[in-house]
């Protein structure tokens, strides 16, 4: 029951909720662009990274995020969600002493992080079934089919939002498909051996003798 006594405690307001929600995704994003920096990206690479959130509502960008985070989790390495809460309270409140008194607050504190991490660490895993392997997202939900003899989801820097292939085995050979539900094949299953780079084309396959780079963009046909 809520009271006089009480009010600050147990009610939750949805405005004060979006906009902070809304404060940590604006600066979450400032810090992957600064991570993006670090990596020695260029002007035009960050500005593919602002340009693929730039129209998106806030509940898109978060779910756009955290996809970016679960590939490229070196961008969490020097991100500190308690710093990101502070930042986005701080724009949210309009006195330094509202500030202080959110912050003190420990239930609701210790809510928003707990919010931040449900939102943002959404990190798929490899699973087994039948001596297969296949993918579910962090829901539950399987995105690659249990039909495959070996499956390396890349970890890579990449500057924009984006679906990055997954390296995968069938009948002893090599592809990649996307983790997207549907298993859909980017390059057909016929190298003997792909492999990771750190700029683009990220793949490099082989085929007998000869070595290959596979284009993984949407107009791209490997052969």
């Amino acid at each position: 029951m809520i009271t006089p006594d009480n009010f600050e405690s147990q009610y939750s307001d949805p405005i004060e909720q979006r906009q902070i929600s809304k404060f940590v995704c604006d600066e979450i994003s400032r810090q992957i662009h600064r991570y993006i920096k670090g990596m020695s990206g260029s002007h035009r690479t960050m500005e593919k990274f602002e340009d693929s959130l730039r129209n998106l509502t806030v509940p898109e960008k978060e779910r756009a995020i955290a996809a970016y985070i679960d590939l490229n989790r070196h961008a969490l390495d020097g991100l500190d969600m308690k710093m990101v809460l502070v930042r986005a309270m701080a724009n949210y409140c309009d006195t330094f002493a509202y500030m202080m008194q959110m912050i003190k607050d420990k239930r609701k504190w210790l809510m928003y992080l707990k919010a931040i991490r449900d939102t943002y660490f959404r990190f798929h895993e490899v699973f087994e079934e039948n001596g297969k392997y296949g993918i579910r997202d962090h829901d539950g939900r399987v995105t690659v089919s249990p039909s495959y003899e070996f499956l390396r989801t890349p970890y890579i820097y990449v500057d924009d939002i984006r679906q990055t292939p997954v390296i995968a085995q069938k009948n002893g050979k090599m592809g990649l498909i996307l983790a997207d539900g549907h298993d859909t094949v980017v390059a057909p299953f016929r190298y003997d051996d792909i492999s990771l780079r750190d700029e683009e084309p990220y793949f490099v396959a082989r085929i007998g003798d000869r070595t290959v780079y596979l284009d993984t963009a949407p107009k791209g046909r490997n052969q």
